[in-house]
């Protein structure tokens, strides 16, 4: 009788842990399913990918001595990150993954695959030191968008905050570190003292994207378009992608220039609104039965009253 008793207290507890405490496994339950993702969250990472690839495809390029497709390669990404976050906010496709997906892939197209080209180019004539300033302008390049990410999410920001970036931009700080290239393609030789020259200049555009310097964001430029404008919009475009195609390397030297030229302007600019944020909460904080300055001017002496017009010497006394 004990033996039954004992095979019997597996069979037991078998059946006592059928519905366990701890998720049970009911197979007449249907099992939960994701939703479905909508597509036109897919196409601004699409696009994203897109640039990545563009990206990635300009340093095997440069490595190869192809720096005018190189160039072209990276031209292009920035032309495509430029457009897939208005496509977001455009579709309302915007997520959390396309953003960190877009960070990552700045990084690349617009940190590492301009510095390696630079290093092949001209920096390893100065040995260890180029390959230090390859690595400056990318690692900044990395810090740039890792400090965006986190200032994206501030809620103290002013409104009008959103027409700066903190830094040059990293697509921007891309294009523009490539204009010693440019300046060769003009015909400009390979002096002695270029790779130097080259050296500082990237060096600077790298402490350009981390510094704290506002530059315009573009971000409201595009929204909006008067409808008499609508078709010279059109042609300024394809214009400006014709003299693109046709003569790359004047359009991007000139561009470079005008961006750097222009960074100074949009320093101003974000000062005047903070002079203008300073003087209204300065109004703000005033009390308002707090006496004016007028008000804390001592009266008039009895029987006197205020000249209506200040004495003049030519002026006869009485009208005086």
């Amino acid at each position: 009788m004990a033996r039954h008793g004992a095979a019997a207290e597996p069979i037991l507890y078998i059946l006592l842990m059928v519905f366990s405490p701890f998720q049970p496994h009911r197979p007449w339950e249907k099992r939960r399913r994701f939703r479905h993702i909508p597509v036109r969250t897919l196409v601004p990472n699409l696009i994203t990918l897109l640039a990545l690839c563009a990206g990635l495809t300009a340093i095997p390029l440069s490595a190869e001595g192809k720096l005018e497709w190189a160039v072209a390669a990276i031209v292009f990404a920035a032309a495509l990150d430029f457009i897939d976050g208005r496509v977001a906010r455009l579709l309302k496709g915007t997520s959390r993954f396309g953003a960190e997906l877009d960070s990552l892939a700045d990084f690349v197209n617009f940190g590492v695959a301009p510095a390696v080209m630079l290093y092949f180019w001209n920096l390893q004539r100065l040995g260890h030191a180029g390959w230090i300033a390859a690595m400056v302008l990318a690692i900044c390049a990395c810090l740039r968008l890792a400090r965006f990410n986190v200032m994206a999410e501030d809620p103290n920001r002013p409104p009008w905050a959103a027409n700066f970036f903190v830094g040059m931009p990293a697509p921007a700080g891309a294009i523009t570190a490539l204009l010693p290239i440019y300046l060769y393609f003009l015909g400009v030789p390979r002096f002695f003292f270029v790779a130097p020259v080259t050296f500082i200049y990237t060096l600077a555009i790298a402490f350009l994207m981390v510094s704290r310097l506002p530059v315009f964001s573009g971000k409201r430029v595009g929204k909006r378009v008067a409808p008499e404008m609508v078709l010279p919009v059109f042609v300024l475009v394809v214009l400006f992608f014709a003299l693109l195609i046709a003569y790359p390397w004047p359009v991007l030297t000139i561009g470079t220039i005008t961006y750097l030229a222009s960074l100074p302007f949009g320093y101003f600019s974000y000062r005047n609104y903070e002079r203008r944020d300073a003087a209204t909460a300065a109004g703000a904080r005033t009390p308002a039965g707090a006496p004016t300055a007028a008000a804390l001017e001592p009266p008039p002496a009895a029987g006197h009253t205020p000249a209506e017009h200040p004495a003049d010497p030519e002026r006869p006394a009485r009208l005086n």
